[in-house]
């Protein structure tokens, strides 16, 4: 049977708003297609993972204490991260996450938390503690030149510069920074967003393309997804984007 494997990073301190969630959405939808998944996870003290062992690694999002220690540990793996990701290994990087894979991120009392260096881009913290980022987004993005809106929860203090790649472009809601055109970081394999909810829930398609993604890559075939039913998801999209874009 073929089975895609997945690496869920720090489950014990990188849960905010349901990021969680977007693990369950993916085993959910891997089976039903009568797909078979395994789900490890990695947090401190854990023995050391191999990122190139996987399909799919997963992080979600946490405070900058969380941050501040997990930069400590995850640096030890900066090479075998950088080399899984030149692999084709798919990443999916949620709001704490996605920073740390940049340069630095600078916290509200200006400290300095290193981060991987695996992207250029950086972040630093509004200094205004009381001003976030925060609601309800909509952003357009493209999947395999297929554009689609996909839909999330964003509250960030922290302002993301010089993105390269950006994940989408902002319809609703504020993106990489206040009142930011873009939003996130992508690559072919690579998803790093601001985007809680969970994500995955909200946006059936992103799912199923990382899924696509991994099942091709994996077993060098052009797979076809079985058609799942959606009705609900959809309709509750419909209804999200009803209310935000109109």
């Amino acid at each position: 049977m073929k089975e895609i494997k997945i690496l869920y990073l720090y489950p014990d301190m990188l849960e905010l708003y349901g990021d969680y969630g977007n693990i369950q959405v993916l085993k959910y939808r891997i089976e039903s297609r009568g797909y078979s998944v395994i789900i490890d996870r990695y947090s401190i003290d854990d023995d050391a993972p191999d990122f190139n062992n996987y399909d799919i690694v997963f992080a979600g999002g946490g405070a900058d204490n969380e941050q501040s220690i997990l930069a400590e540990d995850l640096i030890k793996y900066k090479d075998n991260i950088k080399d899984a990701i030149k692999n084709g290994v798919f990443f999916l990087l949620i709001c704490g996450s996605y920073q740390l894979f940049g340069k630095y991120y600078k916290d509200v009392d200006g400290n300095i938390i290193p981060g991987l260096d695996v992207f250029d881009y950086y972040t630093e913290s509004n200094p205004d503690r009381k001003s976030r980022c925060i609601g309800n987004i909509v952003i357009e993005v493209e999947l395999n030149n297929f554009k689609t809106t996909v839909i999330g929860f964003e509250n960030h203090g922290g302002q993301t510069f010089n993105i390269s790649r950006p994940f989408g472009n902002v319809l609703f809601g504020n993106g990489n920074k206040f009142n930011d055109t873009q939003e996130g970081y992508f690559q072919n394999n690579v998803i790093a967003t601001y985007l809680h909810g969970p994500l995955l829930s909200k946006n059936p398609v992103l799912t199923d393309y990382i899924i696509k993604y991994c099942l091709d890559r994996k077993y060098n075939e052009n797979i076809i997804l079985e058609n799942l039913n959606d009705e609900f998801e959809n309709l509750c999209r419909e209804q999200l984007l009803n209310r935000f874009l109109k």
